[in-house]
């Protein structure tokens, strides 16, 4: 293990579809594809947006405001425990499972068409809670995976 090594968190879900607009199915495990992100997912292709993930911890805060929802309906990639997402920079790598390897890229976006979740209660977590990141090495993914973030000092 690296000694650069400082927090640690794990995939809880693992979530892909394969239209756009819509919440993503959980799978116990799948393949991420160097420069491009989960194969088979709507959302996977060239650019600094390949894979997104969001917090277990957000999730509940929305479950706090009433609302039915887990992994998968904000339309992310994946969903961890046990890191705090948005305060990782951007640039921040993420070491995952067997050696894939994450970089981060954002944090949040701008969401322009308000979704079903954000017209209900006001709010949505994903826009400011939620990152996204590039595969630098790919490889198999599974759920229960550790999540290690590298020290950037």
């Amino acid at each position: 293990m690296n000694d650069k090594l400082k927090a640690a968190g794990t995939v809880v879900s693992i979530n892909l579809s394969r239209t756009k607009s819509v919440r993503k199915k959980p799978v116990s495990e799948a393949l991420l594809k160097e420069e491009f992100g989960f194969e088979g997912d709507a959302h996977a292709g060239p650019g600094i947006r390949q894979v997104s993930l969001l917090a277990l911890e957000s999730i509940e805060k929305m479950r706090k405001m009433g609302l039915e929802v887990g992994p998968g309906d904000f339309a992310e990639n994946i969903t961890t425990s046990g890191l705090e997402l948005v305060s990782l920079p951007v640039g921040t790598v993420l070491e995952v499972g067997q050696g894939l390897v994450l970089e981060v890229t954002q944090i949040g976006k701008t969401c322009h068409t308000k979704c079903a979740i954000f017209r209900q209660v006001g709010q949505c977590v994903m826009p400011e809670e939620g990152i996204f990141a590039r595969v630098i090495k790919g490889g198999k993914i599974r759920v229960g995976d550790r999540i290690n973030v590298r020290n950037q000092g």
